[in-house]
């Protein structure tokens, strides 16, 4: 999978997480948020180191308008990473807490349309499809190692204290086996999807 499709799927990932976050918060539906909070933060730091670590060092090299959206989206990042920063310090029950989420994503799907509109198509120019190859594959494996880092810290985590994996633990293990649905299956699914599979 080339770059842009690469990164392309992880935003329709988001967009999706959005779209049902939306439905809960409609429905008041506060646990419902709240685990979908902590799914939808794991989908964009994983999405931002990557972009920053292999993506936008790439795409900067292009000089111009490329630079600068690479500038304005790092600093994208900055403001959504001091956003998540403060929404866990709140509870979902809180009003602030909703209202900081609905900033976050408006923000972030401001940032993946500017990306998908202006940057992708510069890039795809520029660079061609043989390279664009290789940035996906590069991506990929940034990828999984952010993945088996973070399912090896949850896993040594719950040896060492000899309690059951969290939620969140149980989604890294299940996104790196790949498990259609994950992100809207509650606890005890992740747990049953990663034993079947696993």
């Amino acid at each position: 999978m080339n770059a842009l499709e690469l990164l392309r799927t992880d935003h329709e990932t988001v967009r999706g997480l959005f779209s049902t976050f939306s439905q809960a918060k409609e429905a008041g539906d506060v646990a419902q948020m709240g685990a979908l909070q902590r799914t939808i933060f794991s989908e964009l730091e994983t999405h931002a180191a990557i972009e920053e670590e292999v993506f936008y060092p790439e795409a900067e090299q292009i000089g111009g308008e490329a630079q600068d959206l690479v500038n304005e989206g790092i600093e994208e990042h900055h403001v959504v990473k001091v956003l998540m920063g403060e929404i866990a310090a709140l509870s979902p029950d809180d009003d602030a807490w909703v209202a900081k989420m609905t900033v976050l994503i408006e923000n972030v799907e401001h940032h993946a349309e500017e990306e998908e509109d202006e940057l992708f198509p510069q890039l795809r120019e520029a660079f061609g499809d043989e390279r664009l190859e290789r940035m996906g594959a590069a991506l990929a494996e940034a990828k999984q190692r952010r993945a088996s880092g973070a399912a090896g810290e949850g896993s040594a985590q719950a040896a060492a204290s000899g309690d059951e994996p969290t939620r969140d633990q149980l989604y890294e293990q299940a996104k790196e086996q790949d498990v259609a649905g994950r992100s809207t299956m509650t606890k005890d699914e992740l747990a049953e999807a990663v034993d079947s599979d696993g």
